[in-house]
């Protein structure tokens, strides 16, 4: 089947990347998102391992690498801001605690946008109402009232994917809290920072400071512990309250990074949580990226995650001529061992940031061979077919073969 119709919920990290290759595979694809335009800013996003070769075959490896934050290294320092601990961006090859390739995620989502936004449709401001399946397509009926039709749906709406609630089930059917809670949001750089990132920790508490590619502001980040926090993701002055509250006496810069909270531009601040499914489709509707099997922040790895399952997904439909049993069923197949590999990291590092008790776990121990052969998993555990035979837009048709007349 060529120009097969596929819809795409989500405009971050995952839908466009998601968009990039279905459209060079064939098909012809919408985005809807819900938000009115491109969320900027964020934490930033790592690229390891086998997703820095996803990022050279989607031919964006230039672009991506332009807008990184440009960060050397990072330092962990005490409450008088004495450095404790440093990591450089060439550790593990440029695959370590400071990632060789690092992005804000709303630069990323930025550069995706404008590789797609010429060959694929995108719908702002609106999102899925309704949608029901039969044998052959999707009927989908926006929340603006259009009413459509598509062969496949894919939900790339992050964690709290309306798609997954309306098709799968409630959300907390799938989504594990790990007990943390984690805020960023731009301030002015009065600090002094200069391409090295800074972070303090106390007491299952951090706060810290990123480097960005504009040199007068810098990205503030905070975590605390949070087992029984419920606070509505989309109301931000209750989420500011909460931050304040669960901050009041850290040390180090935390009251001057504070301070700028009510006038930063592009706040954020959810749970510390994956998604665990036994299924990540149901009939001609898929989810991918942070809506089927987020790994939270804590893996570093989110990225990797949806930059990767974008290629394998629209690689496997499309060698499945579409199929949605069968091309589900293969990049199920393809991604389950990587994903679970880069959850059980993000929930070791939730376990180490967790506050010492009488009736606690002993701290993961980070020194071992099997954590290597983890974090080896992670980053590089997953096979990247390299679909040869299948359309790809972006490589020129051979011209004609010309036939020599015979003498």
């Amino acid at each position: 089947m060529s120009g097969v119709r596929v819809l795409v919920a989500g405009a971050s990290i995952a839908g466009p990347a998601l968009a990039h290759w279905l459209h060079r595979r064939g098909a012809v694809v919408t985005v809807v998102e819900r938000a009115a335009e491109l969320r900027p800013g964020g934490q930033a996003v790592d690229a390891r391992g086998v997703t820095k070769e996803v990022i050279r075959r989607m031919g964006l490896d230039l672009a991506v690498r332009a807008a990184c934050t440009q960060t050397i290294g990072a330092h962990t320092v005490d409450a008088d801001g004495n450095v404790l601990e440093t990591f450089r961006v060439d550790d593990d090859g440029g695959d370590g605690f400071i990632a060789e390739i690092e992005i804000l995620r709303g630069d990323l989502s930025q550069v995706l946008y404008e590789d797609t936004r010429d060959d694929v449709e995108y719908i702002f401001g609106d999102r899925i109402a309704e949608l029901s399946q039969d044998a052959d397509g999707v009927e989908v009926v926006f929340d603006s009232g259009d009413r459509r039709r598509f062969e496949l749906v894919v939900g790339a709406d992050g964690l709290h994917s309306a798609l997954r609630t309306m098709v799968f089930g409630p959300h907390e059917q799938f989504v594990r809290h790990l007990g943390h809670v984690l805020a960023f949001f731009s301030v002015p750089n009065e600090f002094g920072l200069d391409k090295w990132l800074l972070e303090y920790q106390e007491s299952g508490r951090s706060a810290g400071l990123r480097p960005i590619q504009d040199a007068t502001r810098a990205m503030a980040m905070f975590s605390f512990p949070a087992a029984d926090v419920d606070v509505d993701y989309r109301d931000i002055e209750a989420q500011k309250r909460l931050l304040r509250e669960r901050m009041d006496g850290l040390g180090w810069l935390t009251p001057r990074i504070l301070a700028h909270l009510d006038d930063t531009p592009d706040f954020y601040l959810d749970q510390v949580a994956q998604v665990v499914m036994d299924r990540w489709s149901r009939g001609r509707v898929g989810l991918f990226g942070d809506a089927a099997f987020s790994s939270s922040p804590m893996s570093g790895q989110g990225t990797g995650l949806a930059l990767v399952g974008a290629y394998v997904l629209a690689g496997e439909l499309a060698a499945a001529e579409w199929n949605p049993e069968i091309g589900f069923a293969r990049y199920e197949a393809r991604m389950r061992s990587f994903v679970e590999a880069n959850q059980e990291i993000a929930q070791l590092n939730a376990r180490s940031r967790d506050i010492p008790g009488s009736d606690a776990e002993p701290g993961p121990d980070f020194t071992g061979e099997w954590f290597a052969e983890l974090v080896e998993r992670a980053i590089n555990g997953v096979e990247l077919p390299d679909y040869a035979g299948l359309p790809d837009t972006s490589v020129p048709a051979a011209p004609p073969t010309a036939l020599s007349a015979k003498p």
